[in-house]
């Protein structure tokens, strides 16, 4: 990068040392505030151990692109003497690239292999307040809640499996704030979104290879059968309609197992995926779904468990869903799409997607969601589980009905004698 352009950084900063806070950045600090964090010395819970680092990189998807982001991102990190860091989804760093004088400033500071960079342990950082908010990042010297960190420029953006939109991560350029580029944010952002590409295409490349294995068995089955990959995603069918994608728990296993849409199913392992027999099984017929509990008690993972006298369903949430969910357990008479237009973007135009986001949403939960209006079934039970501070729940959304519930007293348990107003 030119003189010119990091010139052009360096006024960029000084000018924003002296603005107001930014919104991303004043709700940061309140939530880093909230968990106690010394800005004199942060709160580093410790680094992990070697092995540690090596089984989380091993375990992790990201592994299959750290190459890709090196080559997008490491030049111009060295060029501007800074360096690339990709984090897990706990904030842990599993990789380090770049200037070798920067990384020698970082090691000074904590800023190594194995330490922590969420929010609640290192402040107002770029990769903590994007696993928080889940997206893209930019915090300028002045903007970190730790005084140490003062002299760093650092973006982020988040990285998503494309399977199931579960945040694994997030890539930084980390560096001296006076060397800082206007454009960092742009080229990480984009580095990702190709990162996240290359992902997706092999995981279609996965349910190619599971479809030939699929193929000869179901050429021998009657009746109906699916054959989907670890996350759901269809290879192949017979005997019924098809289907993109069929809904399974977060840990499923062999066996009769109740499933949105499908009804009781028999599971059995294959090579690559799972073989979903539909059927009348024992068990089929017990009763529907009576239960559900709606977890959104942790900053970055939430879920949505089911049961009832076939058996007890799990699955994670995208953070819309998530939002959907809440406004839903919130509000057990219902809500129209219009109203949840409003909860959601505060618009209540957006209609077309409040619905089309529903519509997946009753995909997933049939027989536990209902509409006209929108609600929890009234024969289901709802637990809600919030985390310990109201002013947590779903840092990443900006949604209306968040922010007013962040307000409020910590979630109770729900039932149909006596739900909710609204």
């Amino acid at each position: 990068m030119s003189q010119a352009s990091i010139g052009v950084g360096r006024q960029a900063n000084a000018r924003r040392a002296a603005a107001a806070p930014r919104a991303v950045i004043s709700q940061s600090w309140d939530r880093v505030r909230g968990h106690g964090v010394d800005p004199d010395r942060g709160s580093q819970p410790g680094q992990l151990p070697a092995e540690e680092i090596e089984h989380r990189r091993r375990r992790s998807p990201l592994t299959e692109v750290v190459p890709l982001l090196r080559d997008g991102l490491s030049s111009a990190a060295h060029s501007t003497s800074h360096m690339m860091i990709i984090a897990d989804d706990e904030g842990r760093v599993l990789w380090r690239d770049g200037d070798l004088t920067t990384r020698g400033s970082a090691d000074r500071i904590g800023i190594t292999q194995g330490s922590s960079w969420l929010e609640e342990t290192a402040g107002t950082n770029a990769i903590g307040t994007t696993l928080a908010t889940g997206r893209p990042t930019e915090v300028h010297s002045a903007e970190h809640f730790v005084h140490a960190l003062r002299w760093t420029n650092c973006a982020a953006a988040p990285l998503r499996d494309p399977r199931d939109g579960r945040l694994l991560g997030a890539v930084d350029v980390t560096g001296p704030a006076a060397t800082a580029h206007p454009a960092t944010l742009a080229l990480v952002t984009a580095v990702a979104r190709v990162a996240e590409g290359e992902l997706r295409a092999r995981h279609w490349a996965s349910v190619d290879s599971l479809r030939s294995v699929a193929a000869p068995l179901l050429a021998r089955i009657h009746g109906r059968a699916v054959v989907v990959d670890p996350h759901g995603w269809t290879a192949a069918v017979t005997g019924m309609p098809p289907l993109d994608r069929v809904a399974l728990p977060s840990a499923p296993q062999a066996g009769q197992l109740w499933l949105p849409t499908l009804g009781m199913c028999a599971l059995e392992p294959l090579p690559g995926g799972w073989l979903v027999r539909p059927g009348p099984v024992d068990g089929e017929g017990a009763g529907p779904p009576s239960r559900v509990v709606l977890d959104v008690s942790r900053a970055r993972a939430w879920t949505v468990a089911v049961s009832g006298p076939a058996g007890r369903w799990e699955q994670q949430l995208s953070p819309r869903h998530a939002e959907l969910l809440l406004v839903l357990a919130l509000h057990r008479a219902g809500r129209t799409a219009a109203e949840l237009a409003c909860d959601l973007f505060g618009d209540p135009s957006r209609t077309v997607t409040v619905r089309a986001e529903l519509s997946r949403l009753r995909r997933t939960l049939a027989g536990v969601l209902a509409h006209r209006p929108y609600r929890f079934a009234d024969e289901v039970d709802v637990e809600l589980l919030g985390p310990q501070r109201p002013a947590d729940l779903l840092p990443h959304s900006a949604a209306p009905a968040v922010v007013t519930a962040r307000r409020v007293a910590a979630p109770v348990v729900w039932g149909p004698s006596h739900p909710p107003t609204g």
